[in-house]
């Protein structure tokens, strides 16, 4: 560690039984549609502290605007862990970087969850916060202070976090800066050596948009799984519509899975689509914020399940479609 401690090789998860140094969590965990998980999923990213303002009439600039407000834990590969363990995955790890000034509310958040924590302490900066202004439609405007996240160093990694290890998921906000990019390229080339499946989010269109879509693709050319939302798809590649920009970008990795919010989600490989997923119908939505997340844990978990690429996509909409109903992106009690 540079300067700070990762808790690692012997934390409890929600049971209470004790995952040693790579050692997977045997007898699995049923998914929703009765098959069982087996793969143990590594996800690299972040966590982040999110603060939810959900305001019901539009923001009123230079004075105050009535809104409710609340802290919750957050950040996309967080989320996606605990997503995936929602979801049936049994053994979900996650390795990302936090300030001191609240490990412990997240680690002990994210034990909860079922998330065996990997977390890397820095003494220097803070988590980073997430400040959501979700408005009445539940969409959501970001502002975001990066903290700790991007400082998730080379010297955080082991290459023994893979040890029983079947997929590993990396956060896209990791390539938005030099030393966590570093960090992230390690673990993907470990990856590729072992021969275990790569999936990425790219995570943000925004900072996509700073990065540049050549940097980005360059980065992940040759992974298994890319899952972009409609617009982080059409900055990668230019085009307007999204199945079109699906079909371009899986001439490049594996298969393409784009998240379409309420329209559902389309498949693509060797540069055609290859299916379509319906959304699951929500009533009285409040927050779309981590649904995305969500989505890549259900269809993580069930694709270790052994779920075949469309019935994954699905159980990603079931995922997605609860996520929306409760306020922030982690999975409701």
């Amino acid at each position: 560690m540079t300067d700070g401690q990762a808790i690692t090789d012997g934390e409890a998860i929600t049971d209470d039984r004790t995952v040693t140094d790579g050692e997977a969590i045997a007898d699995g965990r049923a998914t929703a549609d009765g098959r069982t998980v087996t793969g143990g999923l590594l996800v690299v990213g972040d966590v982040v502290t999110d603060v939810v303002a959900r305001h019901g009439t539009a923001l009123v600039h230079g004075t105050d605007t009535s809104a409710r407000i609340r802290t919750l834990p957050g950040g996309a590969g967080a989320n996606v862990a605990c997503w995936a363990a929602r979801s049936g995955c049994a053994d979900v790890r996650l390795l990302a970087r936090v300030g001191a000034d609240s490990a412990a509310w997240h680690r002990d958040a994210l034990r909860r969850a079922g998330v065996r924590c990997l977390l890397a302490v820095d003494e220097d900066a803070p988590t980073a916060t997430v400040v959501a202004l979700v408005d009445s439609a539940a969409e959501r405007t970001f502002l975001t202070d990066s903290g700790a996240v991007l400082r998730l160093s080379p010297d955080d990694w082991s290459p023994s976090m893979l040890d029983g290890i079947a997929h590993l998921h990396l956060s896209g906000y990791l390539l938005f800066a030099a030393t966590s990019r570093a960090t992230a390229l390690l673990a993907l080339r470990e990856a590729r050596r072992r021969r275990i499946p790569v999936s990425v989010d790219p995570a943000s269109a925004g900072f996509l948009a700073e990065l540049g879509a050549d940097r980005f693709l360059t980065a992940v050319e040759g992974i298994d799984l890319l899952l972009p939302n409609a617009d982080e798809a059409r900055l990668l590649t230019g085009l307007p519509e999204p199945a079109d920009a699906a079909a371009k970008l899986s001439l490049q990795v594996g298969r393409v899975v784009v998240t379409l919010g309420e329209r559902g989600a389309l498949l693509a490989a060797a540069g055609a689509v290859a299916g379509r997923i319906p959304a699951v119908r929500v009533r009285g939505a409040v927050d779309t914020t981590g649904a995305g997340d969500a989505f890549t844990g259900g269809f993580l978990a069930a694709h270790l399940a052994g779920a075949d690429a469309t019935s994954a996509a699905a159980a990603g909409c079931r995922a997605g479609a609860e996520a929306v109903t409760t306020v922030g992106g982690r999975p409701g009690p």
